[in-house]
């Protein structure tokens, strides 16, 4: 966990200490939800309608089996609906969703599952999709755990610089 902190601070500082090399048509953003892989952050690729992002982050954290990390993916679109306004976004998205610990009746055997998530968000651009600002949103996805919920989501809130 403080490894990834750690390479989160250092690729986001090397990032913005470098806007002004970067083309206003990439952004990098930090937050919680499933456009960073739960607490994490992203770098996407913009358009003035749509967003392709890859990010990395945690979706949990126990004591007992330490943090559930990983990558993922998503695009988020704002004109899907013919609308004027680059503020709603409607997405698409894969991430790790979580981890599972289970018992087997074989010989009693204790297992160890990670399991991945594809879903369907909707965010708020508070300036756009285009241009540096906070966002909120919700998401739903469904997952390939075992015994864990098969449906199950993400609250988002992030800041995308």
């Amino acid at each position: 966990m403080k490894k990834l902190v750690l390479v989160l601070s250092f690729i986001s500082g090397s990032l913005i200490a470098q806007e002004s090399t970067f083309d206003s048509q990439y952004s990098v953003g930090v937050g919680m939800g499933a456009a960073y892989s739960g607490l994490g952050a992203n770098f996407a690729l913009l358009s003035k309608t749509d967003m392709k992002y890859v990010s990395v982050g945690c979706v949990e954290y126990s004591s007992r089996y330490g943090s559930t990390c990983g990558f993922g993916v998503g695009w988020i679109v704002t004109d899907l609906f013919d609308s004027d306004s680059n503020k709603h976004g409607l997405g698409v998205y894969a991430t790790k969703a979580g981890h599972e610990v289970y018992a087997t009746t074989e010989n009693f055997n204790i297992k160890e599952n990670e399991y991945y998530g594809a879903g369907v968000s909707y965010t708020y651009f508070m300036n756009g999709i285009d241009k540096p600002g906070f966002n909120f949103g919700i998401s739903a996805h469904a997952t390939n755990a075992k015994y864990d919920e098969k449906i199950n989501g993400f609250l988002q809130v992030g800041y995308q610089f």
